[in-house]
């Protein structure tokens, strides 16, 4: 005898309450099997694909496209048969790290998942096959049309369709393979808005979009307002002469084993903070205000702000610290690209010590960061420039141009006090003046 198993929306990160359809993959009707892919979520932290922990028949969704559900509120309900084993989703250990050739031999009874860290590829759908009747009635005259395919778009793409109100069925796709991509979806959302050649450009017609706040961006949203009003911010700045540090860079970057990097100035920056972070570990550090205690770290995983499709994300390097320099630039440039292609997962944004921020990418100077919650401290770098220096040395002063930087650096006044916060500005500017401190 068949019964009907629902499967609540688990907790896919630390303690998150909530989550938005992004979109499902299955239907009403449709048989899925253990560790298919049922449907997309965003939650305040990232976009996860749910694997179904059933094998079944799916008799409803609980949920439609871009609602938002509570964690522990039915999500789907499957008909499993009374001997199908099934998968626990809440209470499911993370596997350890399976490559695809090894997922694909593992027996079917071993591939137990960690929820929304399914298996990637091929999503079939098939339609329950109708249950033979006495009296089967005539088929109609005319068969029923097919349901539409659902639109060819990554979990970004959508995000963002969504957050213009766009529908992706109405996209027409220009990426590859019949992907709907970003640009497309822009050039949907200008058409909806932009007038008709003959309107009159009065403000009359050229209307209005709003974007609703959700997931990411309403998450970030109370974290920035709860630490700027609950830590006690301290912003310091300095300008510094980072000649050294360029001329290092080329000479790095013509190494053979650094061939592929990406030998970017901001490899510099991380490096210049993990080293002044042993001088200054105050910095390194939460506060604990249950407990009434600061936490100090005594590891750095260094959070790296990255601006992307959802909003801005802090995905962290675990172990920053003890990574080389070689190794330190791999894992800059990974984070980076899973950032963008919107892979960042609940784990990677977990437990950072210290953040950087890259402000300068922008063109932009400087700026007064907000310290990312439950850190000390959070370090700005602004654009790189070409700008007229006065030079010192055994021949007098003279000004030349020189490759200038500013940084800025917020800390929490809790934790730091005025000294700490500047000798560990003051420990990074004079890395990046002289490299070379770095050997001492």
């Amino acid at each position: 005898m068949p019964t009907a198993k629902d499967f609540r929306l688990p907790d896919v990160g630390e303690g998150l309450t909530e989550a938005d359809i992004v979109g499902w993959s299955v239907g009403p009707g449709d048989v899925v099997e253990v560790n298919q892919i049922i449907v997309e979520i965003e939650t305040a932290k990232a976009v996860v694909e749910l694997p179904s922990p059933y094998a079944g028949v799916v008799t409803a969704v609980h949920a439609q496209e871009g609602e938002t559900l509570e964690v522990g509120r039915p999500l789907i309900t499957i008909e499993v048969a009374d001997d199908e084993p099934a998968v626990a989703p809440a209470t499911a250990p993370p596997p350890a790290p399976v490559t695809p050739t090894a997922a694909a031999e593992a027996p079917e009874e071993q591939t137990a998942l960690l929820v929304g860290y399914g298996p990637r590829g091929s999503r079939p759908t098939r339609r329950r096959p109708p249950r033979p009747t006495a009296t089967a009635p005539e088929p109609p005259a005319t068969s029923p049309a097919p349901p539409a395919p659902r639109p060819a778009a990554k979990p970004p793409v959508r995000k963002l369709a969504k957050d213009l109100g766009v529908d992706l069925a109405t996209v027409t796709p220009t990426g590859p393979g019949g992907v709907i991509s970003r640009e497309d979806v822009r050039r949907a959302a200008r058409d909806d808005v932009e007038p008709p050649a003959r309107a009159e450009a009065d403000g009359r017609t050229r209307g209005e979009t709003r974007i609703p706040i959700r997931g990411l961006r309403k998450h970030t949203a109370a974290a920035m307002v709860t630490s700027a009003f609950t830590a006690p911010h301290v912003t310091e700045f300095i300008t510094v002469d980072i000649t050294e540090t360029m001329r290092l860079r080329e000479v790095i970057a013509a190494r053979r084993e650094f061939r592929g990097a990406r030998i970017s100035p901001m490899l510099f920056m991380a490096k210049a903070l993990m080293l002044a972070l042993r001088r200054t570990p105050q910095l390194n550090a939460g506060w604990d205000e249950q407990a009434q205690e600061i936490v100090l770290k005594h590891y750095v995983h260094l959070g790296i702000a990255a601006a992307t499709e959802r909003g801005l994300v802090v995905p962290n390097i675990k172990d920053a610290d003890l990574l080389s320099l070689r190794d330190l630039a791999g894992a800059i440039a990974s984070l980076a690209t899973t950032a963008r292609e919107g892979r960042t997962t609940p784990q990677d944004m977990a437990g950072g010590t210290i953040t950087l921020t890259n402000v300068g990418v922008f063109g932009v100077d400087t700026g007064t960061p907000i310290i990312n919650p439950g850190e000390a401290a959070i370090l700005a770098v602004g654009a790189v420039r070409r700008m007229p220096w006065v030079v010192e040395d055994h021949a007098g002063e003279r000004v030349e141009p020189r490759w200038t930087t500013q940084l800025a650096l917020s800390f929490d006044h809790r934790i730091a006090d005025g000294q700490q916060g500047s000798q560990l500005l003051a420990d990074i500017a004079a890395v990046l003046r002289e490299p070379g401190l770095a050997l001492l």
